[in-house]
C-alpha cells in the first residue's frame, strides 16, 4: 500500500477532529476530537518513519501516546469535577467560569 494513502487518511482524520473541536459544544466530544487529531499526527509520524526507513517517527509516537494518556487522565478528571459543580459539560455553560 502506498504511503500516500496513510497521509491522506491522516489528513482526513485530522480534518474530522478539527471540525469536531470547532463545531461541537460538548466538552467530552471536543476532548475526543483532540485525541483524534493527536492520532492523526501519530499516523503521519509512522508513515514518515516508513517512508524514510527509520524508527525515529515510531519512537516519537511512543512519547506522544504517553503524553496523551496523561492528558486524558487530567482532562477527564477536570471534566468530571466541572460536571459535579455545574451539572453540565456544555462549553457555553462553562464559559461562565470566566466571570
Amino acid at each position: 500500500m502506498p504511503v500516500s494513502y496513510y497521509f491522506a487518511l491522516s489528513a482526513i482524520l485530522f480534518t474530522i477532529g478539527a471540525l469536531g473541536v470547532l463545531i461541537r459544544r460538548n466538552a467530552i466530544v471536543i476532548f475526543m476530537s483532540i485525541e483524534l487529531m493527536l492520532n492523526a499526527a501519530n499516523l503521519s509520524f509512522v508513515a514518515f518513519s516508513q517512508l524514510h526507513d527509520t524508527l525515529r517517527g515510531q519512537v516519537l509516537v511512543f512519547f506522544v501516546i504517553t503524553v496523551a494518556a496523561a492528558e486524558v487522565a487530567v482532562g477527564l478528571a477536570l471534566i468530571v469535577t466541572i460536571f459535579k459543580t455545574k451539572q453540565s459539560i456544555n462549553v457555553d455553560v462553562l464559559n461562565e467560569l470566566k466571570q
